[in-house]
């Protein structure tokens, strides 16, 4: 999805065509890649409508035809929410289908780049605004703090099991030399989880929910809540 510009007129009457021209582009992609996916389950739009309305938003059959054809002069956001979650797919791959669209434009005026960039600017991994959104940098830090401490805590269960069930002196000294280690990448993921919690709060948000087989990790008395840096997270 790779837009050129005329090479005649002016280029104020170059950029103007621009918006418009881009605004199909990004439609074209969305109905193409939902057009793809659909032929790929099998289904046919009605389909395809049917799952929406289970889902609680109906699209027509027809709207959905239109759609895919390009005679359709709109294209409403809940209608790619929609579509995306009746396709099982996550809707930002609707608009840039890394793997099936090579180069897209992401903003009218600007020359294409990769759908995997494109995807990555739209999700806010990679930015160039001079600053990162604070709140999701918080609650993505919480989740990188709940996957840490699940993983230690695993860690630290098969290393007991181990040093429990060793053949030998030596694997039941190795194994519990492991758990040490691993409870105490528990204790730094937990410390490091309330202190982000902490920040969340004093911005007068509601933290995320914990994971189930973390509630009782995080809770467990004698973690270390208190504060540190906010460059730290």
């Amino acid at each position: 999805m790779t837009q050129r510009r005329s090479h005649h007129g002016s280029k104020k009457a170059d950029d103007e065509d621009d918006v418009p021209e881009w605004v199909d582009q990004v439609m074209s992609t969305v109905a193409g890649e939902v057009r793809r996916r659909r032929k790929e389950l099998g289904w046919s739009a009605q389909d395809l409508a049917d799952k929406c309305a289970e889902i609680g938003h109906p699209i027509p059959r027809n709207v959905i035809a239109n759609m895919e054809s390009g005679r359709r002069s709109n294209l409403p956001l809940v209608d790619v929410i929609v579509l995306a979650e009746a396709l099982n797919t996550p809707p930002i791959c609707l608009v840039y289908p890394v793997g099936y669209v090579e180069d897209v434009q992401r903003l009218p005026l600007q020359h294409p780049t990769t759908s995997m960039d494109a995807l990555r600017r739209f999700t806010g991994e990679e930015t160039d605004l001079g600053a990162d959104d604070d709140m999701l940098r918080y609650f993505r830090a919480h989740h990188a703090a709940q996957e840490r401490l699940r993983s230690a805590q695993l860690d630290e269960e098969r290393a007991r099991y181990d040093a429990a069930t060793a053949p030998n002196t030596d694997r039941k000294a190795e194994a519990l030399r492991a758990q040490a280690r691993a409870a105490e990448a528990a204790d730094e993921a937990k410390s490091r989880l309330h202190r982000i919690r902490a920040f969340i709060q004093e911005e007068g948000v509601t933290p995320p929910f914990l994971w189930p087989d973390v509630v009782s990790a995080i809770e467990t008395p004698g973690s270390d809540p208190d504060t540190t840096e906010e460059n730290d997270l």
